[in-house]
């Protein structure tokens, strides 16, 4: 099977110790159901077009510039030569800056995967050694890389043979938890309650197994696409009944563990 294009290529720098990489996206969501716009009336495609929001008059791509609004309707305008004055410079390289435990990086600031595997056999010495020594020190790289025109940081950890690169957010990225969980009352939950909870744990523990897990409206969708070519109408679905009233919390512990054993 051929390899997807690499969304990145170029070198594992730590200190002295370069290899040649090619960075994969890990995840994708082309396969997807994805609908066009269509015209009722005709069954065409509808096509967008940019319009001036003064006039409605249509606008040539070559007369788009960006904006950043300061006030209701009040823009500082950019060239795209003066964004690219600010650009970080392209780098061809992800330079490993630190090594770290793995579970002192909160979850939260993990953004997007990637698949990292040496492109050439020569290079494949360094970066084996680099992957096999995080593995027996039990740690993950930060590293720095320029994707986009924006430097990013990248976790890198040892994956099967090759490596994972997950870019990271940046603190002003991550909202502040305080602000939603701060009215949550300390509540104290008796020995008997907690007791029945814990069952229920226990009961419905197991290993984490992603294929257990299935897009349902994707997969209505796909039906109803099926249904459509055929010829067949679409199919009513039961609306989704909403959550039950308020009832004893001892008594539902209580049902919730007769279903669970």
């Amino acid at each position: 099977m051929a390899l997807p294009r690499p969304t990145w290529k170029g070198y594992l720098k730590l200190a002295l110790v370069s290899c040649p990489i090619a960075v994969y996206s890990a995840a994708s969501s082309t396969e997807k159901v994805r609908f066009n716009q269509i015209n009722r009336k005709t069954g065409r495609r509808i096509r967008q077009r940019l319009v001036d929001e003064g006039s409605g008059e249509a606008v040539e791509a070559t007369d788009k510039i960006k904006g950043y609004e300061i006030d209701k309707d009040i823009y500082v305008t950019f060239d795209d030569d003066e964004l690219d004055a600010v650009a970080i410079e392209t780098s061809q390289t992800v330079d490993i800056d630190v090594f770290v435990p793995r579970d002192q990086i909160d979850n939260r600031y993990l953004d997007s995967p990637y698949y990292i595997a040496p492109t050439s056999r020569v290079g494949s010495e360094a970066f084996v050694t680099i992957r096999d020594a995080m593995k027996l020190k039990n740690l993950v790289a930060l590293g720095r890389v320029v994707m986009a025109k924006r430097e990013r940081v990248m976790m890198l950890q040892p994956w099967d043979k090759g490596m994972v690169g997950t870019t990271l957010r940046y603190p002003y990225e991550i909202r502040d938890e305080h602000a939603y969980f701060d009215d949550i009352e300390n509540v104290s939950i008796g020995k008997e309650l907690m007791a029945m909870a814990s069952q229920i744990v226990d009961a419905r523990k197991a290993d984490f197994d992603p294929e257990k897990f299935h897009d349902r409206y994707e997969d209505a969708l796909v039906e109803l696409i099926e249904r459509k070519k055929a010829g067949l109408p679409a199919e009513a679905r039961k609306p989704v009944s909403g959550g039950a009233g308020v009832i004893d919390f001892m008594e539902a512990l209580k049902r919730s563990l007769a279903e669970s054993s």
